[in-house]
């Protein structure tokens, strides 16, 4: 894997979800977001703006596990209701583990959730903050002329960079 612009302790200790993911599945997204914004870097302005709604859309891990265990604690619920009385030890479940991924960062299904690269907020925020500087959103009237010029590549590197600034 080649060298990422994003240190490994970058996000702070804040994060919970990366302190929960095992390192090389943090780098894996982190070289997946640093290649994204690289690639765009000798891309129209159109392109990078069709990439920033992407972004926009993107589902962050909190609401893929929300829509998850609400799906399973309604599932419980209706099978308790409609089968077995028994079944409300889902919902009980399902609300002990959401409960434990507000307090640590920790839900069973996390790991399979980042190996499929479900992202949290702030790496989606950051590759965002990312491709809005190489646009040149920020005023930087020189990143903005070489994100379409012959420069696109080491402008993208400097934006890549920019990855550091936002921090946890």
């Amino acid at each position: 894997m080649k060298n990422s612009v994003i240190e490994p302790g970058e996000y702070g200790k804040s994060d919970r979800v990366r302190n929960n993911t095992a390192d090389e599945i943090n780098q894996r997204l982190d070289q997946r977001a640093e290649d994204r914004v690289l690639a765009y870097a000798g891309g129209r302005r159109e392109e990078i703006t069709s990439r920033i709604g992407e972004l926009e859309r993107e589902w962050s891990i909190e609401r893929v596990i929300e829509t998850e265990a609400s799906a399973m604690g309604l599932t419980g619920l209706a099978f308790a209701i409609g089968i077995n009385g028994k079944f409300l030890a889902l919902p009980a479940f399902v609300a002990s583990m959401v409960l434990l991924h507000a307090v640590q960062g920790w839900y069973p299904l996390l790991p399979l959730f980042r190996r499929m690269g479900i992202r949290t907020r702030q790496e989606i925020d950051r590759e965002k903050f990312a491709l809005k500087t190489l646009r040149g959103d920020f005023g930087d009237a020189a990143a903005e002329e070489a994100a379409i010029g012959p420069a696109a590549e080491d402008v993208a590197r400097q934006v890549a960079a920019a990855f550091r600034a936002v921090r946890a």
